[in-house]
């Protein structure tokens, strides 16, 4: 074993890049249009591992589903697991290592799926203008400065709007473009008393005119 204390020689001043020079399809897996699933079902240490492969490109996507190790199923959709979701839960062990862990990371696929689900036919049975705004608040991902975020109700993670019903979260919305509009009403209502008040003084301005011209014709 070395016994030198000292730092490195060369120290990067910015991290490595894999590909840096390769111009990469944007519709492809891992590209801005389809982006690289979230890694879900493993401990902390094992996500780190899996984070890793994904930064340094070495990280390998599952062309179709891999065979579970303990029910055989091929139901294992995600790189480098070993366990598919089911088996992982019922056990309570890390899908990657298959060790007894108190804390896995993300949560159950099967569970995100059924929530876009309910989502998707909520936003399908609302009107067009409240399915707008909900749109544009997903695409935003945060919501205006006057209406409650998720975490301010209490909501569980993964929530986009309040446990209300879509048509209170369009009237929220549209409650606050309102009290935008009532306000330009009265500043505009304020400009226009304004200029009669200085109409009023212009003709107070011109009798005295008037009466000074009267004076002088006198003399």
């Amino acid at each position: 074993m070395s016994s030198n204390k000292r730092g490195p020689v060369h120290k990067n001043r910015y991290a490595w890049k894999p590909n840096a020079g390769v111009k990469i399809n944007e519709t492809e897996v891992g590209g801005k249009l389809r982006p690289l699933s979230e890694i879900t079902g493993v401990c902390p240490r094992c996500r780190e591992q899996i984070d890793w492969k994904r930064r340094y490109g070495k990280y390998k996507q599952l062309t179709e589903p891999s065979k579970c190790q303990r029910c055989s199923k091929r139901a294992v959709r995600q790189a480098y697991h070993s366990l598919c979701a089911g088996c992982a839960k019922e056990h309570n062990v890390c899908a990657k290592c298959c060790c007894r862990v108190d804390r896995i990371i993300g949560r159950d696929l099967a569970e995100v799926e059924a929530e876009q689900k309910l989502l998707g036919e909520a936003i399908k049975k609302a009107r067009e203008r409240d399915k707008r705004t909900l749109l544009r608040a997903m695409n935003k991902g945060k919501s205006n400065s006057s209406t409650k975020t998720p975490s301010d109700q209490g909501n569980k993670v993964g929530d986009i709007f309040p446990d209300a019903s879509l048509e209170e979260y369009a009237a929220k919305s549209r409650g606050d473009k309102g009290n935008i509009g009532e306000d330009i009403d009265n500043d505009h209502v304020d400009n226009e008393t304004g200029d009669g008040d200085h109409e009023d003084e212009v003709e107070d301005e011109g009798v005295n005119e008037d009466n000074v011209d009267g004076d002088r014709v006198c003399n």
